[in-house]
Order: C-alpha cells, then structure tokens, then sequence
C-alpha cells in the first residue's frame, strides 16, 4: 500500500543553538536574514529560502574537496524553496521563529510542515509524535506563536487522516486526531498571514469510491472548512497531472476548497512498486503561487529533496539528509 514516509527537520536549520527560544531575538533574526538575503540574490521568488540547508552546507563540502561538478548541480536544490519540518521532540519556537522572521524581514513566504500528532505513522519509519493531545496542543501553540505576522504557510499533519481512513491508526485514536487537527487549523489560522493546508495523503493512496467519501467525511471532521485547504502528494511522487486531477475531484467533494501539491520529486513520477527512496526519481516543478488553476494555490517543495524516506535501498533513518540520492534528483531534473 502506498505510503508517505517524511522528512524531519534538524535542529541545526539556521545554525541555531539549541537553547535560543525568543522568536523577536533581533541579533538572530538579523544574521538569518542577512545571509538569506545574499541566498536571493537577484531572485524573484516569493518564498524563503534557508540559507543553510543541508543542501547548502554539501554544497560548500564538495566545493572543498573538489567536487565543484556536483556541487553546481545541487545548486538546483538549495537555491529553492522547502518546508522546514520543526523536530517533534523539542521546543519548535527558534527553527520557526528564526525563518518567520527572517521570511518577513525579506518580504516573502515561509513553508513549514507540522508533523508531530500523537501516534504518527502508524509505528512506521517515521514514528513518534507528540506523547499526548496535552504535548501536541503545546506544541502547536509555541509553533503558532512563533510565526507572528510573517506570511507563511502551513502543511498540516501529513498521513493523519489517510491513516485514519486507511484503517493504519487504531479506531481509539480517530476522535481525538480529529479533534487536535480542527485544534490546530484554528490555532494557526490565528496568525494574521498564516495559511494552512490539511493533509488528504495522495492519488494512488485513497482511490476506491467508498474510501474517498470516508476521506471527504474525515477531512471535514478534522476542520478542513476552516482552514485555506488541503495538500496532495506529500513526500510521494505522483505526477502533477495526476495530482491535479484528482486534488480538483476532492476540491469539489468539499465544497471547493483550494489545494497545494508536493512536487519536490515527481519530476519523472513514481517507480512502480517502490514507495520508498525509489531510485532515478527527479526535481518536479520548483516552488510557484502561479499554477493556471484557479483551485490550485501552488506547487510547494513540502518535502526537503534528498532527505530520506527511511532504512531502504541504502537509506539513512527517515529524515536523514542523503547526498548522492539528492545528487541524483537534481541530476534527473531538467531545470
């Protein structure tokens, strides 16, 4: 069965210290946006970029050992946009304050991705989550917070409700996930230039009729109306056509509701019987509010390309950055 496997991110986005939690700390805000600033150059993109990605940093790596070939070809990866993933684990209020602050200093749109609810991923590669609805409300509050008024926008909870129509996340937990997700669109969407977009998984996840209305009954139940929509493909590699078509039909089954699809890696869409790093994947469309359809917000890296999907074919842990396989997707791409 077709599953999503996510990136995390690591406590080292933006070089912070562990130990920095004010999100108005001026000093850090004004290092992050300075070296931003140099990233932009001369760029037009209405989103942040991180400036010290771990595409970035591998970047610097091989141009000192001489692999100035490669490096060039990652430039295809940290020159653009992704979603930092907060660590579930921690305090999220430097990693977001510090890109929020740095995204408005610029002018532009921050990305994130909330992945942190109670019993995540079903035990699977990328377990975890907060430990109770009491941690998870916590957390969602500090995250929320520390976006003040930066224009920034939301992934919310990839897999929660898939998992949920799936059958993957026990019975017992379905109303309190439920809860949490309505909890926290309507926390987040407190920030006057927050936008939030609930996951709903993925074409080749939930396909059959009977399961796609259980999707459209479950997104509702979790607040889905009160947030700015919901997002498709997250951390997969289904084609943007494909997306498309399917992220309009669901559109319509809500009532309307506009969407964002993950392109991050489906520039040569998915490997058939392989969900998990595939291999000779590519860059899909880069980062753009400008999408010629009228339901569809934008095309968002969600997930950080060349971090990896778990422990298989030659993966590191789930979230890990990977070099050679990101080396491949930007190889593969054709921009």
């Amino acid at each position: 069965m077709p599953r999503l496997i996510h990136a995390l991110a690591a406590l080292a986005v933006l070089g912070l210290a562990a130990g920095c939690t004010s999100a108005a700390d001026i000093d850090e805000a004004s290092v992050a946006g300075a070296a931003s600033r140099k990233a932009h150059a001369g760029s037009s993109s209405p989103f942040w970029v991180d400036p010290e990605s771990p595409a970035a940093q591998q970047i610097e790596k091989w141009r000192q050992e001489g692999r100035t070939e490669d490096a060039e070809l990652l430039r295809r990866i940290a020159e653009r946009p992704a979603a930092l993933w907060p660590a579930g684990e921690t305090d999220p209020t430097a990693v977001v304050g510090s890109a929020a602050a740095a995204a408005l200093q610029e002018g532009r749109t921050a990305v994130f991705t909330a992945y942190n609810i109670p019993h995540r991923d079903c035990g699977q590669h990328s377990a975890g989550g907060a430990t109770s609805a009491g941690a998870y409300r916590a957390w969602i509050g500090k995250f929320a917070a520390a976006l003040g008024k930066a224009k920034a926008v939301v992934v919310l909870e990839p897999d929660a409700v898939a998992h949920v129509v799936d059958g993957c996340t026990p019975g017992e937990y379905h109303g309190e996930r439920e809860k949490l997700l309505g909890e926290a669109i309507d926390r987040l969407k407190r920030q006057p230039n927050t936008k939030v977009y609930l996951d709903a998984g993925n074409p080749a996840w939930i396909k059959e009729p009977t399961k796609l209305a259980q999707l459209v009954q479950r997104l509702y139940r979790a607040g889905v109306a009160r947030a700015d929509g919901f997002a498709l493909n997250v951390s997969n590699f289904q084609t943007n056509e494909v997306t498309k078509k399917y992220g309009l039909k669901l559109s319509e089954d809500l009532g309307g509701k506009h969407f964002v699809i993950d392109t991050s890696r489906n520039g040569k869409g998915p490997l058939p019987g392989a969900w998990c790093n595939p291999p000779g994947r590519a860059l899909g469309t880069p980062p753009t509010f400008d999408t010629g359809e009228p339901a569809l917000d934008a095309y968002l890296w969600v997930k950080r390309p060349g971090e990896s999907d778990g422990t298989c074919g030659g993966g590191p842990e789930a979230g890990q950055w990977w070099p050679e396989y990101a080396l491949g997707l930007a190889r593969n791409s054709q921009a």
